[in-house]
């Protein structure tokens, strides 16, 4: 099923049916596109006066068909690893290590590009706030916030899909895109 065809009603019901996906990933994909597009709004209405609006706007637009496209690929990645696992009896022995780290790789890859796509979502909109129009300034900064949230969580199920495997740069590579993320957030929310 794709969930970007779904309206918001079912993609909500199908995110709370039993099952294991769509699930975190997928849903952090898709509020960081939602949190993207809030930018690309908020350029949008400061055209006027910003000339970098129109590029910002779709640079802002772009992440979010990223995280769009990232929320699917997350619920695809992770039940064919949870496919290969229930079948892992199956494999030949010779090729099951393989098989099955292969499928644990690709689940851990989506959410990693998740938190470092949603970290970019809140560098852009931490500078697209110093331009915006004041009125729109509110969306950016729960744009900021969502995103952050994103990394966040991303990061997080990285830490999990990779918890079997030992200094996996990945981890790290994810605990850095939700700090960058942070950090810039608080750089907004608790100027010094």
């Amino acid at each position: 099923m794709r969930f970007l065809d779904l309206t918001v009603q079912g993609w909500l019901e199908q995110l709370g049916e039993r099952g294991p996906a769509p699930g975190g990933g997928s849903a952090a994909a898709i509020t960081g596109a939602m949190a993207a597009q809030l930018v690309s709004m908020a350029a949008g209405q400061s055209a006027d006066w910003w000339p970098e609006a129109g590029g910002v706007g779709a640079q802002a637009s772009a992440l979010s068909a990223r995280l769009a496209g990232l929320a699917q690929a997350d619920a695809d990645t992770y039940t064919e690893w949870l496919q290969t696992l229930e079948r892992a009896h199956e494999i030949p022995a010779e090729r099951r290590d393989h098989e099955l780290g292969a499928a644990l790789d690709r689940s851990a890859q989506t959410p990693l590009a998740i938190a470092e796509t949603a970290c970019d979502v809140v560098l852009v909109a931490v500078e697209a706030r110093k331009n915006v129009d004041p009125k729109v300034q509110p969306d950016v900064d729960a744009a900021i916030a969502l995103a952050s949230a994103v990394a966040q969580a991303a990061a997080r199920l990285v830490e999990v899909n990779l918890s079997a495997t030992r200094d996996d740069p990945r981890v790290e590579q994810a605990r850095a895109a939700a700090e960058t993320a942070a950090r810039a957030m608080r750089r907004v929310f608790l100027p010094t």
